[in-house]
């Protein structure tokens, strides 16, 4: 093998997910077949669950200098706004931070990781076999073969990796057109609302948000499907502001574009997440409209999930369905992203019939258990992986970890920054529970916790057991604890197989 891993695409998902299995042990070649970044700043915000993530990782400092933080959120444009204060997890706010500065944090740790990143190398064909995949590149320097056990498609809605594999990408074609630019206004106070603002006309929609000072990002939607073939044609400013001005009626004065692109609604999911040793993560697995800046975050997300679990697979300690896992979590949560998106459009449209479900529809947002769903489920607080669930059922399990006491959390987020799971058990934990953290260490770090405080967190995070308490016999919950240790990190002792050995990852 060339390699364990190839990663095609150098967006945020494609070096977060080369970090993370670079984390795991394994050997990562990562394509990209830009030669520079491109610059632009699509996504801007980093949702409240990603941002406990990046905690658990030691990078959330990093993304936090310099950039803004809100404790709030629109739904559909709707009054009163989401609410990011009630949400259940240690940053309950929103960053933002420019998608151009998210790609440059984490292409630095995926290179202090020890990923090795290509860039003008392009994907043309890949061969993959039950024992290997060869991918055919095109670089600078001609054309050659890398051999690997595993190849990720992180290559964007168009992705080469999905089409090669022949994976189908089905759902709904575009119904409306917009345009997205971060540009200069001559006087912020020419729109009608305000920045930030919302207004919705019989002619469309127009959002307008100040990124930074005398920057303010303009996103125009049209309910009327785009011309065919036009969806990738470059925007022009004056197509902007002739866009601007059918929306609202007025001419907004409008200079200096950082950039512009336009977008659809096109809304599509990967019938699978994996063929065979292909797998699919961000948005080659997933496209929607991007509104409530949960695109980018999902992606993130989808990479968090699967670096452990590849990694594992490869170093030689998975169980049996860990990697099939990836797939079977991810792929109901997109499903969710792309109803809800659907559902805000819906709520945008400039038709007179939809008035009366935006106001019934303010009037559920003032409800704060309405209110408090919404905002989770915005943020991907509200995730829950069914499969981490045991005999004895509790509210945590499968979900993200909630905000733990110091010291606690602050040893819990040492023990993930290495990309292991965390086993808290309090001092006086009986023996045998002892001896399952010793035989597990290698994968699972323990972290001394408080009387009645058992959790297992995976290294995504997310919650794999709970001590149920008293009322559970103490033998019943040292075999759900043995359990879920085999099931998410293997057997006890599990020795790594070589790294020369091709039947690594079979």
């Amino acid at each position: 093998m060339n390699t364990d891993v190839v990663v095609v695409g150098g967006g945020p998902v494609g070096l977060l997910l080369a970090a993370e299995l670079r984390l795991g042990g394994a050997r990562v070649v990562l394509l990209e077949r830009l030669t520079e970044p491109s610059g632009h700043s699509r996504a801007f915000r980093m949702q409240a669950r990603m941002l406990d993530v990046l905690d658990q990782r030691g990078l959330l400092d990093r993304f936090k200098e310099g950039n803004r933080t809100w404790p709030k959120a629109h739904f559909a444009g709707l009054e009163p706004l989401l609410d990011f204060g009630h949400l259940r997890n240690e940053h309950p706010y929103a960053l933002l931070i420019p998608q151009a500065r998210t790609e440059e944090l984490l292409e630095e740790h995926a290179l202090a990781c020890g990923v090795e990143i290509r860039r003008g190398h392009t994907l043309r064909g890949l061969d993959a076999t039950p024992s290997d995949v060869v991918a055919e590149v095109e670089s600078p320097e001609g054309t050659y073969r890398l051999r690997s056990h595993y190849l990720v498609g992180c290559d964007g809605g168009r992705s080469t990796v999905r089409k090669l594999a022949g994976i189908g990408f089905g759902g709904s074609p575009p119904t409306v057109r917009a345009l997205l630019a971060d540009v200069e206004l001559a006087d912020p106070g020419q729109l009608p609302n305000g920045v930030p603002g919302t207004m919705r006309t019989p002619r469309g929609l127009l959002m307008a948000i100040s990124l930074q000072p005398g920057v303010t990002r303009v996103l125009t939607t049209e309910f009327t499907p785009p011309e065919p073939g036009s969806e990738h044609a470059p925007v022009t400013l004056d197509e902007l502001r002739e866009t601007v001005r059918r929306i609202t009626g007025i001419d907004v004065a409008m200079d200096r574009p950082r950039w512009l692109s336009r977008f659809a609604d096109t809304t599509r999911l990967a019938d699978t997440y994996r063929q065979g040793r292909v797998l699919l993560a961000g948005d080659a697995a997933h496209v929607h409209f991007p509104i409530g800046a949960q695109g980018l975050n999902l992606g993130l997300q989808d990479a968090v999930n699967l670096g452990w679990k590849l990694a594992g697979t490869i170093v030689g300690w998975a169980p049996p369905g860990l990697l099939d896992s990836y797939g079977s979590e991810r792929r109901p949560v997109a499903g969710r992203v792309l109803r809800e998106t659907r559902v805000q459009l819906l709520l945008m449209a400039p038709d007179p019939k939809v008035d009366p479900l935006r106001e019934m529809f303010a009037e559920l947002l003032a409800l704060p258990e309405v209110n408090s769903r919404l905002a989770h489920e915005m943020t991907g607080l509200d995730v829950h992986y069914a499969a981490a669930a045991g005999r004895y059922e509790h509210d945590l399990l499968g979900r993200p970890c909630p905000p733990l006491p110091a010291p606690v959390g602050d040893e819990v987020r040492t023990v993930l920054r290495t990309g292991r799971g965390a086993l808290l058990l309090p001092e006086s934990a009986a023996e045998e529970a002892a001896r399952l953290a010793t035989e597990w260490s290698h994968r699972v770090g323990r972290v001394a916790a408080e009387d009645g405080q058992g959790l297992l967190l995976r290294p995504d995070g997310h919650v794999a057991w709970v001590d149920p308490g008293d009322g559970v016999p103490r033998k019943d919950v040292l075999l759900e604890l043995e359990d879920a240790l085999r099931r998410w990190f293997g057997a006890p002792g599990c020795a790594v197989l070589s790294r020369n050995d091709d039947t690594v990852g079979r």
